[in-house]
């Protein structure tokens, strides 16, 4: 026999008659910088490549994914501890970043977006005329 934990078979209940959920989002993310670019983790896990859709609109990047339920139409769930359904997620991209050029992977579950720093925003040398030759200096 399957055993669940009580606590859990509540937040369901709770879910499914007022819609809402204790647990966390089902799109948690990981954001960083590496260098001239930013990198964006985000788990998506059991969810088909063919699911997911990311957009870029203006400064404002969607992610959108599907997890259906995997068990067959008429199966009796024991437990249902798994998020499925429709998720999304929005993050707001400053001006400095070049969406024009963003790239996406998804492996193992996870979907890594790389976003790189615009080359108006990134550091450049400038040079600096002296009587007796040029010098650079940085900005």
């Amino acid at each position: 026999m399957l055993m669940s934990d009580p606590f859990r078979q509540l937040d369901r209940l709770t879910q499914q008659v007022f819609g809402t959920t204790a647990r966390p989002a089902a799109m948690p993310l990981d954001a960083w910088r590496e260098g001239n670019e930013f990198v964006v983790a985000v788990d998506l896990p059991g969810v088909e490549t063919e699911s997911i859709d990311v957009n870029v609109d203006q400064n404002v990047l969607s992610i959108r994914a599907e997890c259906a339920h995997k068990a067959g139409d008429g199966a009796d769930y024991l437990a249902a501890e798994r998020p499925h359904g429709v998720f999304s997620r929005q993050l707001i991209l400053g001006e400095t970043l070049d969406t024009e050029n963003v790239k996406a992977a998804y492996d193992a579950g996870v979907l890594t977006l790389r976003i790189p720093v615009a080359e108006k925003a990134q550091p450049r040398k400038i040079e600096i005329e002296t009587k007796g030759g040029q010098q650079q200096i940085s900005a």
